[in-house]
């Protein structure tokens, strides 16, 4: 009989789970998922041992778990590092933040795991980082850690791969399934280990690179991200100071046909940006090429633009006076209701979420301020939060939309006016039909909308 491959996944959030859940699916995999027993996530361990998916609103991933966990029986979790000792394959999915003042990479739990790691890992073990990290983190960080501590050499004795992830909310099985996957090796035998375990799961194509060109590839696909987000945010701001509509604008700079011309795709504005990946990966490659690089690089357009998607959540703050001087009221007795906890809609995922920086913005400024949000479960949000609409609303004096959860959708100007005290709405996403609310009586304001 044929020795099952024993593959460990430490870190049980939205990348490690998926992960984990779809090696368990092939056959002659054994998956063994780590998880700290910390307040905020120890309860995950049980969860995930009763067959359940601790992940609200996920296609396919809550079968999926029952499937390996009840059925097969080929998926577990705890938090007894002492498993590792067995493993053929330890995949490293723990968060790698950066500092909200400094943007220096935080790499504490990084460095903590990556100890572990290499005192209990075998000979032969092969090492897999997808956590996403500034670009020369695996060499010059993690592979000096895993040697130090193993007492083994990086390329014969163990192997190290780099592997970053593209998953989104909403898509995460899909993501890892149907997206080509860029596989960074430490060195050559490194990369076709970890082009073995991928091919078992990815039915798109997997491309070999070293481990920095895949650690740079990474943080440029969501840096990229973030610039054309901020050029859409300097355009909706471009688009209220004159008085046009950036939803037409943008109508007529995406029609421009994909043939002789560059084909554009002029992306939408918002109250802010939020995640887990784009608040903070250009920092990670900023930081990656300071510490290094070979030459020096300004970062000029990224970092600027990166400082133009933080100012959105002050952006609503201004909208927000704005409306509320044309309605004759003073701002800073005002109740300003919020709509929306999560960084996407209709999730419950809540990283760098651009509500929690208004919220700051208000707390400065002595503002009164409640929070609706259907999906967001209150150990995940810092700030109090009710899943009761008419609560929030009721005698509020300015209502902002900060993320286009589908109930958002069926807010109706009469029902919010019987109930607010003040008929002022601020919509940072583009959710409802401000003409239609200001024939209703609102002061209705919006990102990107001729509002003056």
């Amino acid at each position: 009989m044929k020795e099952k491959t024993k593959i460990a996944v430490i870190g049980m959030g939205y990348v490690g789970i998926p992960a984990a859940a779809l090696l368990a699916d092939v056959d002659g995999f054994e998956v063994i998922g780590i998880q700290r027993r910390s307040k905020r996530s120890g309860w995950k361990i049980e969860a995930l041992n009763r067959g359940e998916c601790p992940i609200l609103n996920e296609p396919e991933l809550p079968e999926l778990i029952r499937r390996v966990v009840l059925e097969k029986k080929t998926f577990r979790v705890t938090d007894d590092t002492e498993v590792l000792r067995d493993m053929n394959y330890i995949l490293i999915d723990v968060q790698t933040p950066t500092d909200k003042e400094t943007h220096q990479p935080l790499y504490k739990s990084l460095r903590e795991v990556s100890a572990v790691v290499g005192q209990k890992m075998k000979d032969g073990a092969v090492v897999i980082v997808e956590s996403t990290v500034a670009p020369g983190t695996t060499e010059n960080i993690v592979k000096p850690i895993l040697e130090e501590n193993s007492g083994k050499t990086c390329g014969k004795d163990f192997y190290l791969v780099f592997a970053y992830e593209r998953v989104m909310v909403g898509r995460l099985i899909n993501n890892i399934v149907n997206y080509p996957r860029v596989i960074g090796g430490v060195t050559e035998e490194c990369t076709k280990k970890g082009l073995w375990l991928y091919k078992h799961i990815v039915k798109e194509k997997l491309i070999p690179v070293s481990a920095t060109t895949a650690e740079v590839a990474k943080v440029v696909e969501n840096t990229y991200r973030d610039v054309q987000i901020a050029f859409a945010n300097e355009v909706a701001l471009a688009c209220e100071a004159l008085h046009a509509d950036f939803n037409d604008v943008r109508k007529c700079v995406n029609s421009l046909p994909f043939n002789s011309n560059a084909y554009r795709d002029l992306h939408l504005p918002g109250a802010g940006v939020g995640g887990h990946c784009l608040p903070k990966d250009p920092w990670l490659l900023k930081f990656g090429v300071d510490t290094y690089g070979k030459i020096k690089v300004p970062f000029e357009v990224i970092v600027k633009a990166r400082m133009r998607n933080d100012q959105m959540p002050l952006h609503m703050l201004e909208l927000a006076e704005a409306a509320a001087k044309k309605a004759g009221i003073d701002i800073k007795n005002a109740k300003l209701a919020i709509l929306g906890a999560s960084f996407l809609e209709n999730s419950e995922d809540t990283r760098n979420s651009p509500t929690e920086a208004f919220v700051k913005l208000l707390e400065e400024r002595k503002i009164k301020w409640a929070i609706h949000d259907p999906y967001v479960r209150q150990r995940e949000f810092p700030y109090p939060l009710s899943k009761n609409l008419e609560e929030i609303i009721r005698d509020a004096d300015i209502l902002l939309i900060f993320v286009k959860h589908k109930d958002y959708y069926a807010l109706e100007p009469q029902w919010l006016k019987e109930r607010m005290k003040h008929p002022i709405i601020i919509d940072g996403r583009d959710v409802i039909n401000l003409e239609k609310f200001r024939k209703n009586g609102f002061v209705a304001f919006g990102v990107g909308k001729p509002n003056y």
